[in-house]
């Protein structure tokens, strides 16, 4: 499994899922994308984090692309660009970027990057599951990312992907919601999509920080799928 963290997140994000999946009898890879680190952010672009998925993809066997948050379009990304190779893509809590679309230019950026917002956006069902101290620390693990990344185009060129089956994993919003804002047009990409799958998971944003035994328990399912 290729597990690909969301904005502003080290790949060790995924510590205690990829330890769970281990147990389980799979080979997860974090991917630690480029500009991820405070001494490269500014030099990294889009394009490099989807090259270092597709390198992941590349050096795995038949894997399973695993894309958190705004890193669902990554993991989607990647399926573009080996759509016979990802065997399934898995969504937790984002959705793909259609082509020609930018990644994501949620907050304001500041010398170059896109710093952690706060926990001002965050409030509610996203970080429910989350005390002070865990959001303290999350916080200031955080790296911005590159405006080069934030602000990139998404670039999606084989409608094979279509074809690859997706499981969508709806950790603060339910498997309506996500149905719903698929038949309204929202996610075009999904709508397109011909093998898609919803699961529920009782967390906040962040599962893999929250629940990542039950993150672990969906993943496996949906290797075995």
């Amino acid at each position: 499994m290729v597990l690909v963290a969301g904005l502003w997140l080290a790949a060790s994000e995924w510590d205690a899922v990829a330890d769970a999946l281990r147990r389980r009898g799979h080979r997860p890879v974090a991917v630690e994308l480029p500009g991820t680190g405070p001494d490269a952010a500014a030099a990294a672009s889009l394009e490099d984090q989807v090259a270092a998925v597709v390198a992941a993809v590349d050096a795995a066997d038949a894997p399973l692309v695993v894309g958190h948050s705004a890193a669902a379009a990554l993991a989607w990304a990647a399926a573009d660009a080996r759509p016979g190779a990802v065997r399934r893509t898995v969504l937790v809590g984002g959705f793909p970027v259609p082509d020609g679309a930018t990644y994501a230019d949620f907050f304001p950026v500041v010398d170059g990057a896109m710093p952690f917002p706060g926990w001002g956006p965050f409030e509610g069902a996203d970080s429910a599951d989350l005390d002070d101290a865990a959001r303290d620390a999350l916080a200031a693990r955080t790296a911005p990312v590159p405006e080069r990344v934030a602000r990139g185009v998404v670039r999606l060129r084989d409608e094979r992907r279509y074809g690859v089956p997706v499981t969508v994993v709806c950790p603060e919003f339910s498997p309506d919601d996500a149905r719903a804002w698929v038949a309204a047009g929202d996610v075009p990409e999904l709508a397109a999509a011909r093998d898609v799958s919803y699961v529920d998971l009782d967390s906040g944003h962040w599962p893999m920080l929250t629940r990542p035994a039950e993150l672990a328990a969906v993943l496996d399912d949906a290797a075995r799928a």
